[in-house]
């Protein structure tokens, strides 16, 4: 994303089409669309014949952005599991471990940054219907795996808004959710997590289309990306008035959802009664 978006600036500064950068690497105009979305990997000849239309000649600014392609064609460690996830969601596990702000609203369950592993394995069951004991594991460690982003040096800030039905559908038994109900008031209160619950009892809200991801990333020619997971895919929104759409629902979550605090002692509450 952050070549393809460099190689856009660049194309944009010369006033260049994509259709004309697609002829000059013998592609389409969808090619290089693609290209600078971040959605297809890179040629080496292809950025190279690019950077010259674009008139780049400085040999330091050519090596950098050609670095930039072959880092971009390293496959993460996430595509180890891809035999076990569908097909759309490996992109986004790259998008979430490079965000600085991962902001999201989450209504099924609980967002899956956030569960404990007994719960991650009864959701995990749940979804994957008829599937073996091998592949259910491989998909809980997977989101394991994600959880350790939270825990890092450099970790992102995490702003979930959990509606209160995700805390009132069991996954598992009793225990499980006990678990993960301990779980949130714990990782809640980590510098870098910001969790709200927004009550049965608040009435209708801007929530009302469902689950919805936001992530914000630290280069700033990179644009925010809405992930919406659907049944047999998912859409990644980057378009600046879809986003814009987004944030404005998710502030409005937040300003009517109960502060951190008050979402502890909800917390505090269910387990209790649980």
């Amino acid at each position: 994303m952050l070549l393809g978006s460099q190689l856009r600036r660049l194309r944009e500064a010369r006033g260049i089409t994509r259709e004309a950068a697609g002829y000059s690497i013998r592609a389409s105009e969808s090619k290089i669309s693609r290209m600078e979305l971040g959605r297809v990997s890179f040629k080496t000849r292809d950025v190279e014949d690019l950077l010259t239309l674009y008139g780049i000649t400085d040999e330091a600014e050519r090596n950098s952005l050609l670095s930039l392609a072959k880092e971009a064609n390293v496959a993460g460690w996430w595509h180890s599991y891809s035999d076990v996830l569908p097909s759309w969601f490996p992109t986004y596990v790259g998008l979430e471990g490079a965000a600085s702000l991962i902001r999201a609203y989450e209504v099924q369950f609980v967002h899956g940054l956030l569960q404990t592993e007994a719960y991650a394995r009864a959701v995990v069951r749940r979804g994957m219907k008829g599937a073996s004991a091998e592949d259910v594991e491989r998909r809980v460690a997977l989101r394991l795996e994600r959880q350790k982003y939270l825990l890092e040096d450099n970790a992102p800030e995490c702003h979930v808004v959990l509606d209160e039905a995700a805390l009132r559908r069991p996954y598992g038994d009793r225990e499980v959710m006990r678990g993960q109900f301990q779980h949130l008031i714990e990782i809640s209160e980590r510098p870098n997590v910001r969790l709200q619950i927004m009550p049965f009892g608040f009435g209708g809200h801007s929530g009302e289309s469902g689950a919805f991801t936001i992530l914000s990333f630290p280069e700033s020619d990179l644009s925010d990306v809405v992930y919406l997971e659907q049944l047999t895919s998912a859409l990644y929104l980057d378009k600046s008035e879809d986003v814009a759409q987004y944030e404005k629902a998710l502030k409005e979550l937040q300003q009517d959802s109960p502060g951190p605090d008050e979402s502890r002692d909800l917390l505090r509450g269910l387990l209790q009664l649980s």
